[in-house]
C-alpha cells in the first residue's frame, strides 16, 4: 500500500481527539448522549480548524450502534461502513465544484429515501458558500422542513456569503483557530507514535508557520519529516526546509532601518531571495517580529506571549529601545499593507524594497503617519542626550551642525590655482562621471550631489544633503570608484571625501592670482 499523507493517516475519529474545540465538541457529545440532534448545522471557520472532521465524527456518532460518551464507537456495522466511504446514509458533497440548481435537486431526490443502516441519513456540504444564488433558493425549503431522518451539515470558511434565510436555520458553531501550544502538543504525538526525531523548538516553530490550522501544520512536519529522513529534525532544518528566515535576520533587519542603512536592508533583501526563500513569508515573519518589539513596550515579561530563545529574548529587548512605539506602530500598519499588496503582487521584491526604503525615510512619507514618525524620532534623540554630525532630515533641507551651517551672505574664497582649475573640471564634468559609476545604488544617490574644494586637505568635497545619501556615499568603496574615474579621466589623483551639507553652494571661488587684477573684499571661511 502506498504512503499515506499525516494529515489523513491521523485525522480525528472521535469527538476526544478534536484539538483547540472544547465547547463545540462538549455541545456536540451532550447532544449524541441525549438524543437532542438538531437538523442543520453551520460550522464555519478557517482552514484546517476541523469542521469536515467533526462533521464526519458526527454522521457516525448519530448512526453508532454502541456509542461510547457520545463518541462513535468505530467498531460497528455503521461506523466501519462511514469510515469505509461506503455507507449509503452519509453523502458528501463539494460546492465548490457542484453549485448548481441540478446537484440541489439531486439532494432533494435522496432527501425523500430513508436510512438504508443507521438512524439517520446526514447530508454534508463542503464550501457552502460557493453554492449560486438559485442553488440557495432551491435548497431553502429542503432545509427548513426536511424529513425527521435527515441531518444537514453545512461547512464554510466565508459564512458571509451565506444568505440570512439559511443562516436563520441553521445551528452555528464557528471553529476558532487553534493555538500554537495545541498544535504543538498534537505534532509532538505523532512524532513520537511515528518514531519521528524533532525538537521541541522546530515543532513549536512548524505550528506558528501553521497559522492556527492543525491540517497545515500537520502538511508542514510531514514535509520536514521526509526531507530530514532517518535525521533529527532541528530548529535550524525546520527554517531551511519551510523556506523560512531566522530571527537574527529580522533583528538585524530592524536595526538597519534605524539607523537608515538602506544598503543593508537591500543586502539581506537580495541574501534571502539568493536562499530560496518566499518574500511574502518573510515580510509576515518580519512584522511578527516588529510585533513582538510592539509588546515588549507595554509588558515587562514576554515569556508565554511570545515564543523565542534565550538569545533572541536579548536581541529583542535590545532592539526595543531602537524606536519610539508611534515608529513601531507606523512600521506594522505599513508591513499590514505591504502584505496585502504581494499576495497579489508579481513584483514582490520591488514592492518590499520600496517599503523599506519609506520605513526607513519617513521625511518620504507625506501622510500624518510620516509627520508623526519623522517628530517621534526628533523627540527620541532630543530625550536620548546623544548629538551626531549626522542631522536630523525634516524634508527636503536639514537642519545643519553649527560647524557645517553656511553663511547667509555669499563669501569669497581664495583658492590655490591648481584647486581651483581642478574645481572648475569636475564641475564642468560632474553628470558625466556620475554616469560612469557602474553601481546604480551609487549613480542614483551622486545625482543629488555638489563638488566643493576641501580646503583643509586640498583635495575634493562632495557635498549632500539627505542623511540617508550620506550614509550610502560614505562608503569607501563608493569613494573609491569615484577617485578611480577621476584618476583615469583626469590623470590626476585627487582625494574625495562627503561630508552632510547644504547642496546649493553660494560660495564665491577665485584663485591667488585674481585677487591682484579685481577690487573686492575677501572673506575667509573659518
Amino acid at each position: 500500500m502506498g504512503y499515506t499523507a499525516l494529515y489523513r493517516k491521523w485525522r480525528s475519529k472521535t469527538f476526544d481527539e478534536i484539538k483547540g474545540q472544547d465547547p463545540i465538541i462538549e455541545s456536540f457529545k451532550n447532544q449524541v448522549k441525549t438524543g437532542r440532534i438538531g437538523h442543520a448545522y453551520l460550522f464555519s471557520g478557517t482552514r484546517g480548524t476541523g469542521k469536515t472532521s467533526v462533521a464526519k465524527i458526527l454522521a457516525r456518532a448519530v448512526n453508532c450502534e454502541h456509542p461510547v460518551d457520545g463518541n462513535p464507537c468505530n467498531e460497528c456495522k455503521s461506523c466501519r461502513a462511514i469510515l469505509n466511504e461506503s455507507s449509503m446514509d452519509v453523502m458528501e458533497l463539494d460546492a465548490a465544484s457542484n453549485n448548481s440548481v441540478e446537484d440541489i435537486r439531486q439532494i432533494k431526490d435522496q432527501v425523500q429515501y430513508p436510512p438504508v443502516n443507521g438512524k439517520y441519513k446526514v447530508f454534508i456540504i463542503d464550501e457552502v458558500h460557493m453554492l449560486s444564488t438559485a442553488a440557495f433558493n432551491a435548497f431553502l425549503k429542503t432545509l427548513e422542513e426536511p424529513p425527521e431522518y435527515v441531518i444537514f451539515i453545512l461547512a464554510t470558511t466565508e459564512p458571509n456569503k451565506i444568505p440570512v434565510t439559511i443562516l436563520s436555520r441553521c445551528q452555528k458553531y464557528d471553529f476558532k483557530r487553534i493555538s500554537t501550544e495545541v498544535i504543538a502538543g498534537r505534532l509532538r504525538e505523532i512524532a513520537d507514535a511515528e518514531k519521528i526525531l524533532v525538537t521541541d523548538e522546530a515543532l513549536h516553530y512548524i505550528a506558528r508557520v501553521g497559522d492556527g490550522s492543525m491540517r497545515d501544520a500537520i502538511s508542514l512536519f510531514d514535509q520536514c519529516a521526509a526531507f530530514q529522513f532517518d535525521h533529527e529534525i532541528s530548529y535550524e532544518n525546520a527554517l531551511e526546509i519551510l523556506g523560512s528566515v531566522d530571527v537574527s535576520v529580522f533583528s538585524d533587519l530592524f536595526r538597519a532601518l534605524s539607523t537608515r542603512d538602506i544598503r543593508k536592508c537591500l543586502e539581506i533583501v537580495a541574501s534571502v531571495l539568493e536562499q530560496g526563500r518566499d518574500l511574502t513569508q518573510f515580510t509576515d515573519d518580519f512584522m511578527q517580529y516588529v510585533r513582538n518589539i510592539l509588546l515588549k513596550k507595554h509588558v515587562e515579561d514576554l515569556k508565554g506571549l511570545v515564543d523565542m530563545s534565550r538569545e533572541n529574548f536579548e536581541r529583542l529587548y535590545a532592539d526595543a529601545r531602537l524606536l519610539s512605539e508611534d515608529e513601531v506602530l507606523r512600521y506594522i500598519r505599513i508591513l499590514s499593507r505591504l502584505e496585502n499588496q504581494m499576495r497579489f503582487s508579481m513584483q514582490k521584491r520591488i514592492l518590499l524594497e520600496t517599503t523599506l526604503i519609506k520605513l526607513s525615510c519617513p521625511e518620504t512619507d507625506v501622510t500624518t503617519e510620516g509627520l508623526n514618525a519623522r517628530l517621534s524620532e526628533i523627540d527620541r534623540i532630543l530625550k536620548s542626550g546623544t548629538f551626531t554630525s549626522v542631522p536630523v532630515p525634516f524634508g527636503e533641507n536639514t537642519v545643519e551642525a553649527a560647524s557645517q551651517v553656511s553663511a547667509l551672505k555669499p563669501k569669497r574664497v581664495e583658492l590655490p590655482k591648481a584647486q581651483y582649475d581642478d574645481l572648475m573640471k569636475l564641475r564642468h564634468d560632474w553628470q558625466t562621471i556620475i554616469a560612469s559609476v557602474d553601481d546604480g545604488l551609487y549613480r542614483n544617490a551622486l545625482l543629488q550631489t555638489e563638488v566643493r574644494p576641501d580646503q583643509e586637505n586640498a583635495g575634493m568635497i562632495i557635498a549632500v544633503e539627505k542623511s540617508v545619501l550620506y550614509n550610502t556615499l560614505s562608503e569607501k568603496a563608493c569613494i573609491e570608484k569615484i577617485r578611480q574615474i577621476v584618476s583615469e579621466r583626469y590623470h590626476k589623483d585627487i582625494s574625495f571625501k562627503v561630508v552632510l551639507t547644504k547642496v546649493r553652494d553660494d560660495t564665491i571661488y577665485v584663485t591667488d592670482e585674481d585677487l591682484g587684477k579685481i577690487n573686492i573684499e575677501i572673506e575667509p571661511e573659518e
